[in-house]
């Protein structure tokens, strides 16, 4: 009786339909658990890839130096702590090179003295907002092989979080306000184009992947979960105070601060909040020329945008297989832009 209610339904499938129905249904969970563990193999086969590439192109620029022992390699820096006995303790070695990436890859071409401009502007910067906070720099004294791009600083406990503030709509910030008229879950007045001021600095988390993986842009709540309430709390303020005073600094000299990142720590010594890693740096800030900034579209900026323009529009290159060399010419426009974002800063002569 049972098997007449319905023609379609499961009884009327009968006892044998009814088990090859839920097996069908089995084997498609299957298939489509398969293909997502597929896809996470793959992206954890890429991210490996990239990081052995980063590690390769570490050994080959990395310098030897006396009293110092070799740690890690990030993209662009290697980390050294002493091998022998320090008048400093506790500290590590900061060695900025000539490396340069794009798209989560280092390529297999050098921008010459990269290196020392943003260790020399990261210092600069350092002196600036040192009335905000402390930061990790103790000298300068360094061997002589890497003189000039690194720094001998503190040895921190480092937040596991990006601290990004934003004053301008651009980049992944405009992507996620056109899905969802928010960035991180803050919510912006509508109409805002790409380079449009935001009414007031916001910030704007992200994740810090391991290398060769991209950071991913997290809530303010998320970070609070993570960290604690208080932890977070202290990491916004300080991140938008930080901008603040920079953003003003730098439309002093004819500039646009758009975006930038900050990392904190806390020192080992009396647990106080640190700034630390590099600071406004064309590498992990966006700065614009503030005679030129015309909203509603991609603005010029004062770092890589040569190099990533060639990889895009004329390389060719499908960002999995390793890079391909730079031409000579963009090194040279990407060094100059580089060194005019220096000069126009800090309104000094680089000297290389």
């Amino acid at each position: 009786m049972g098997g007449k209610l319905s023609r379609t339904g499961s009884r009327g499938l009968g006892l044998r339909g009814l088990r090859g129905l839920r097996g069908l249904r089995g084997l498609r969970g299957l298939r489509t658990r398969t293909a997502d563990l597929r896809r996470r193999a793959e992206r954890t086969e890429r991210a490996r890839a990239k990081l052995d590439r980063v590690t390769n192109a570490a050994e080959s620029t990395r310098p030897r130096l006396e009293g110092w022992e070799y740690v890690t390699s990030g993209k662009i820096r290697d980390i050294y702590e002493p091998s022998v006995y320090s008048p400093f303790s506790d500290v590590i070695l900061v060695v900025t090179s000539d490396r340069i990436s794009a798209y989560d890859h280092v390529l297999p071409t050098e921008i010459p003295d990269k290196g020392k401009i943003l260790t020399a502007l990261s210092v600069w910067w350092f002196e600036q907002l040192s009335e905000i906070i402390p930061n990790h720099l103790i000298s300068l004294d360094v061997p002589e092989p890497v003189a000039g791009r690194a720094m001998i600083c503190q040895r921190l406990t480092m937040y596991p979080v990006e601290c990004v503030a934003r004053g301008y709509l651009t980049g992944s910030g405009l992507a996620e306000y056109e899905q969802s008229g928010e960035v991180t879950g803050i919510e912006l007045p509508p109409g805002l184009r790409d380079g449009d001021r935001l009414p007031a600095p916001i910030f704007t988390p992200a994740t810090k992947a391991p290398e060769g993986a991209h950071d991913e842009n997290v809530s303010f709540a998320h970070v609070a979960d993570q960290l604690g309430p208080d932890a977070a709390a202290a990491l916004r303020a300080t991140t938008l105070a930080l901008y603040t005073r920079a953003e003003e600094i730098a439309r002093g000299r004819g500039l646009i601060l758009a975006d930038t990142k900050f990392e904190f720590g806390r020192a080992a010594a009396n647990g106080e909040l640190t700034l630390g890693d590099e600071v406004l740096t064309p590498d992990s800030s966006r700065y614009w020329d503030a005679p030129t900034w015309e909203p509603g579209g991609p603005q010029p900026s004062f770092d890589k945008q040569y190099v990533r323009d060639w990889l895009t529009r004329e390389s060719r290159w499908d960002r999995v297989s390793p890079p391909p060399t730079l031409p000579a010419d963009v090194v040279a426009r990407t060094r100059d832009r580089y060194i005019e974002a220096y000069e126009r800063l800090t309104g000094r002569v680089f000297v290389g």
